[in-house]
């Protein structure tokens, strides 16, 4: 993807399956059955690929998960695995379209945000392939003006929540200054990095997740719909009457012209 053309600050929202996908739709209950079925998928392809039992290779896959903030970062620097067979086998075989859908609330969240102030980008450790099916599913592909995410397909994969996946984000979203990076993030470690780079980071929560023992940033929020009170500048007045609205400005190009086609 071309880096932004323009300076303003952004507002990165993740979309990762690395722990609790999908983070952007607003019922958690389809959220829950992703992160099931995903999980399901990692352990059989590691079971198939490394002839691992069932119990070893949910031990390997929470272990490369903890040490490298994604399962296939392990699998590749340690078993030379093909990133895009996994990538096929995991990601892109999930039956997204038996528990996503456009959701209005979520949609309407997003088109209220103030784009002569804030720039709405997606950043996330999952590939392309599965970003763009997510977003397009819950209706909000158009929402955004670009996208950042894990290329399976580089020689060195690189995620949140190392450094240079933020400044990769930053640069490829044309931000100068992290204090112009908001975020937010379902994962306490992508938070708290983000926080310690000095970006305004906001975790979230399921309203059944228990308080972490420490706070990963300032902001901590259980619904998304709680952005415009933490950050009432960045919103135009509510769209109360529910009539669709995109709130682009003219010259500023959206996801789907953006990411015409797979890797």
């Amino acid at each position: 993807m071309a880096e932004g053309k323009r300076s303003s600050p952004v507002f990165f929202f993740d979309i990762d399956n690395c722990q609790k996908p999908p983070r952007l739709t607003t019922t958690f209950e389809p959220g829950k059955r992703v992160f099931d079925m995903m999980q399901d998928l990692i352990d059989q392809y590691l079971v198939e690929h490394l002839s691992l039992s069932q119990s070893d290779a949910v031990l390997l896959h929470r272990t490369y998960y903890k040490q490298y903030g994604l399962a296939i970062e392990g699998l590749v620097r340690h078993h030379k695995i093909d990133p895009l067979d996994y990538n096929r086998r995991v990601d892109d075989a999930l039956p997204l379209e038996t528990v996503l859908s456009p959701d209005a609330q979520l949609r309407r969240l997003l088109g209220d945000l103030d784009r002569s102030k804030i720039r709405p980008w997606l950043f996330t450790n999952a590939y392309i392939t599965h970003a763009k099916r997510v977003v397009r599913l819950l209706g909000v592909d158009d929402l955004f003006v670009g996208l950042t995410y894990c290329d399976y397909a580089a020689p060195q994969i690189v995620c949140k929540p190392f450094d240079q996946m933020y400044r990769k984000a930053q640069q490829e979203a044309g931000v100068a200054e992290a204090e112009d990076c908001y975020f937010v993030d379902d994962s306490w470690a992508n938070c708290r990095r983000a926080h310690e780079l000095g970006w305004t980071a906001v975790h979230l929560l399921e309203p059944d997740d228990p308080d972490p023992p420490e706070k990963a940033a300032r902001y901590q929020i259980r619904s998304l719909e709680e952005l415009r009170d933490l950050f009432p500048r960045l919103f135009r007045s509510s769209n109360s009457s529910g009539v669709e609205m995109n709130g682009f400005p003219s010259d500023v190009p959206c996801l789907k012209s953006i990411v015409r086609s797979n890797r």
